[in-house]
């Protein structure tokens, strides 16, 4: 079984566990470690090297808050492991992130898992957090995000009411937002020949089915897997089944 370690180095904070061909794990907006957890404790004994590296989101200058800044940074950061052939595993934000990376550096991206992405379009919980102050109202909105109310813990909700209370991390978390909607891949996707897997709730809230749709319509090589009984987080409400196609999937394209 292999663990978890955590490192911080040439101002990188990452996880890693394993040994084998690398995969990049991007966190959403909101979303950190927890996230994948099931992911995480899985891969690393299949013959993965599975890295997560924390986005600079809040540590970024607000001019470098957007989508291609942060593609650009995890290409830095693939260089700094001098990392080849790399697969990304993305959510939302985070499978955003990896296809602004696919596009960019095509040549260093092997294949791309995406599950609920921006990109297209999504809902966001309001561009202006008019009752970030209260915590049932933030509770209810993290409930929201998932088929089931259930996988927003009390942990999960406390770090999104802490975000959105924190004016600093606010900002930023805005900035990202407009510019996730700002950089429209429409036009970017039907270039982007990289094997991809698209994993999508039937109840997702945030990117809704007929994003996922577009997203298979618009990606020549990609295959799109459905959850049902699942929001914006399949690898959070169904662990086991997300593990299982990625896998597959990964099988069948000598990944």
């Amino acid at each position: 079984m292999s663990t978890l370690k955590h490192v911080q180095i040439n101002g990188y904070n990452y996880t890693e566990s394993g040994n084998g061909n690398p995969i990049i794990v991007l966190h959403g907006l909101m979303g950190g470690l927890g996230n994948f957890k099931g992911f995480l404790e899985n891969f690393p004994n299949l013959n993965y090297r599975v890295i997560m590296p924390e986005l600079p989101i809040y540590s970024s200058s607000l001019i470098d808050t957007n989508v291609k800044y942060f593609a650009k940074y995890i290409n830095k950061f693939i260089n700094f492991l001098k990392l080849d052939n790399v697969i990304l595993v993305g959510n939302s934000l985070g499978g955003h992130v990896a296809l602004v990376h696919a596009k960019l550096f095509p040549e260093q991206t092997k294949a791309l898992v995406l599950t609920g992405s921006s990109g297209l379009y999504e809902n966001s919980m309001g561009d202006t957090y008019p009752r970030r102050g209260d915590y049932e109202f933030i509770k209810k909105k993290t409930q929201d995000v998932f088929y089931s109310p259930d996988i927003a813990t009390k942990e999960v909700v406390d770090e999104v009411f802490e975000a959105v209370n924190d004016r600093k991390k606010v900002l930023k978390i805005l900035a990202v937002a407009k510019s996730a909607i700002r950089h429209n891949m429409a036009k970017d996707l039907p270039n982007i020949y990289t094997p991809t897997a698209l994993i999508w709730g039937r109840n997702d809230n945030v990117t809704p089915p007929d994003v996922a749709n577009e997203f298979e319509k618009l990606l020549p090589s990609s295959k799109l897997f459905w959850f049902d009984k699942c929001g914006h987080a399949p690898m959070m409400e169904h662990p086991k089944k997300f593990n299982d196609v990625v896998h597959k999937w990964f099988i069948e394209n000598n990944l």
